[in-house]
């Protein structure tokens, strides 16, 4: 079931900019947030295994404790 959603206090600039390009696009204002909002969330679907194999072929991981190396080094540049 679709949810309606809002934004309060958007600031008059963001407002106008996102008129503008909702304008470029040939949308609605609402049509172009929903675009923006469906972009946005396109690429946070889980990885299959198929897509985790994959990953680790272009690795190039051979053994556990180099995919170990890997996720810690991952881990402390953050």
């Amino acid at each position: 079931m679709p949810v309606n959603l809002s934004i309060k206090n958007a600031p008059d600039r963001v407002v106008q900019r996102l008129r503008e390009r909702a304008e470029r696009h040939h949308r609605s204002l609402q049509g172009e947030l929903l675009a923006i909002i469906e972009a946005a969330v396109k690429g946070d679907e889980p990885a299959t295994p198929a897509d985790i194999l994959a990953e680790v072929r272009r690795l190039g991981v051979q053994t556990p404790s180099e995919a170990a190396a890997i996720i810690r080094a991952d881990r402390d540049g953050r």
